[in-house]
């Protein structure tokens, strides 16, 4: 990245002039246990929980009805009358289920630390709703929705929150000749439906050499569960996107090859909206070794995974992810079951931007540890974390970063002196958590 000066009120973090075991030994030592929804969990080397994450247990936006994110899953689950909607999940998992079991790949760079909350080795928060997919089928659900909160290390900015809300959907066809025939009628009527819908698709073959049929399945068989999950999808999204306004304009559905580490072949599906194209959702048949591991024989299967938030953010016009917490009745008023109306802002206060710049230890430090020290800090008033400067110095190879941090509440203007305040707790928790000097 091409060094940039830090144009605005800057503090300055260089290395202590302490060893690195005198700068470990005064750094506050790990709580032995961490409280999360009322149960106390045994915390390790790899514990990476804060208190802000904590917090947001329980809150469960997605089941308030009359909030953007129940609006939205109310929606979907009345669209597929006869699945079972399953919303109440605990998020505590193990990386076997959220990981493993999935097919993922011991490299895969979603485990790391830097990615994900481990509570300890053993247990974490789920990075998504497929983390449910084998014990909800081997508890023999066959026509499902999940729906739940998922917690992810991110960046910090107006679309990236490190708790969200997904929906998991799936249906398993039996396969036989029973199931077979189930399979064909359906997707018989589905596409009948759509024929006479306002909607233009642009389609890609079920299968192909680069989003290959999966060895145990029959090709045919595998190319009708596709065609099924596409018109199944093309239906939903053609009653989220096309009863809205005055607009004649067809809904423009477009399918994309995609890769997903437990579905196979598996797509992506993107919506013409407001003039561009935006990505809703990633789908598939499910691999066969999920549906072997959760002791379903003799079946076949889709799935499909969206964001609440991402779709909520198109429909009702919320530009900032941050809203979705809000608990102010100027946002919660605004929506009621069943309706997607246009959010109305009733707040622009200005931000309040202050750099921050260090040298980089030689144990290195993740943008996502600064993030969330940043957002452990100030909570929600931190509006975006932009890194503006990298820089490596040419004879000693030390490497330094200068990040930019907007202060912004969505309730009141922030003054100086109040910012000042958060970028001071903001560096003295870079101090401890990092084991830095700070230098004016």
């Amino acid at each position: 990245m091409t060094a940039l000066l830090c144009r605005l009120p800057t503090l300055h973090l260089t290395h202590a002039s302490f060893s690195l075991s005198r700068r470990l030994l005064s750094r506050p030592a790990r709580p032995p246990t961490v409280s999360l929804l009322g149960e106390e969990y045994p915390t390790d080397d790899v514990t990476n929980v804060t208190s802000s994450i904590a917090e947001k247990l329980g809150r469960d936006l997605h089941r308030q009805p009359a909030h953007p994110l129940g609006i939205i899953r109310a929606l979907i689950e009345t669209h597929f009358a006869g699945f079972t909607a399953i919303s109440d999940v605990s998020p505590v998992v193990t990386p076997a289920l959220n990981f493993d079991d999935l097919g993922f790949p011991a490299d895969h760079p979603g485990r790391a630390l830097s990615d994900s909350y481990y509570i300890n080795r053993g247990l974490m928060l789920r990075t998504h709703t497929s983390a449910h997919e084998v014990e909800t089928f081997r508890a023999g659900e066959r026509k499902w929705l999940l729906s739940a909160d998922v917690y992810r290390r991110d960046e910090i900015d107006a679309s990236h929150y490190p708790v969200f809300h997904q929906m998991e959907g799936a249906r398993v066809f039996s396969n036989d000749k029973a199931g077979l025939q189930e399979l064909t009628n359906d997707t018989a009527r589905l596409a009948a439906e759509l024929e006479r819908a306002n909607i233009e698709i642009e389609d890609i073959p079920h299968i192909s050499s680069t989003n290959p049929v999966q060895p145990e399945h029959d090709p045919q068989t595998s190319a009708l569960v596709a065609h099924h999950l596409k018109l199944s999808l093309n239906s939903l999204i053609l009653k989220l996107f096309g009863g809205h306004g005055a607009s004649t304009e067809p809904v423009r559905v477009r399918w994309i090859e995609a890769y997903f580490p437990f579905t196979s072949p598996s797509y992506e599906v993107e919506v013409f909206y407001r003039g561009k194209w935006l990505e809703i959702l990633g789908c598939g048949v499910v691999k066969q070794s999920t549906l072997d591991r959760a002791n379903v024989p003799n079946s076949i299967s889709w799935a499909f995974g969206l964001g609440l938030e991402r779709l909520a953010m198109f429909l009702f016009s919320i530009p900032d992810i941050r809203l979705f917490w809000s608990q102010d009745e100027r946002f919660l008023s605004q929506f009621s079951p069943g309706r997607v109306t246009t959010f109305k802002p009733y707040s622009k206060y200005p931000p309040n931007s202050r750099d921050i710049s260090f040298w980089l230890s030689a144990s290195g430090m993740h943008d996502n540890d600064f993030c969330d020290v940043v957002r452990d800090t100030v909570g929600d008033i931190a509006e975006s974390v932009e890194m503006i400067d990298h820089f490596i110095h040419p004879k000693t190879g030390r490497s330094s970063k200068c990040f930019r941090i907007n202060y912004r509440s969505m309730d009141k203007s922030l003054t100086d002196e109040e910012a000042n305040t958060l970028h001071q707790q903001v560096a003295s928790r870079v101090r401890e958590k990092f084991g830095v000097e700070i230098r004016d």
